[in-house]
């Protein structure tokens, strides 16, 4: 079974989020908007389909990485989460709260053995690609 298919975000606590956000674009070039910043790709199986990769930042006081007390959290993007859920619960992985499912795709978290929440996205590229087309 197909579990881990790239990463789907890069997350972390600031501060500042906006002037942190400032400098990035300023010093390091990224095209950033409210939310952070989307790097596009494409999987070497399928060079037709285009694919994002998410950077943001969160207020330093975010409950959202929540049961972690880390600073960061990454998340995967993953094929059939569902099914990947299933079997990470036979596993005896710990899940952090329920699945949540949007037009633009399902969520899910996981935590890892130090503490490390997890966020793990079954992405519909194709939503998230025509908005980005219609915001143009």
């Amino acid at each position: 079974m197909e579990r881990v298919t790239g990463i789907g975000g890069v997350f972390f606590k600031s501060e500042d989020p906006d002037k942190l956000k400032d400098w990035y674009r300023d010093h390091l070039g990224l095209k950033t908007t409210q939310y952070g910043a989307t790097f596009y790709w494409h999987p070497l199986d399928n060079m037709e389909h285009k694919a994002r990769t998410e950077w943001s930042l969160f207020k330093k006081d975010t409950d959202y990485f929540e049961p972690s007390k880390k600073e960061f959290m990454m998340n995967y993007r993953v094929h059939d989460l569902e099914k990947l859920l299933e079997v990470l619960k036979e596993e005896g992985v710990t899940l952090a709260g329920d699945m949540q499912t949007f037009e633009y795709g399902k969520f899910a978290w996981i935590v890892d053995p130090e503490g490390n929440k997890i966020e793990l996205w079954e992405p519909v590229d194709e939503v998230l690609n025509k908005f980005d087309e219609d915001n143009k």
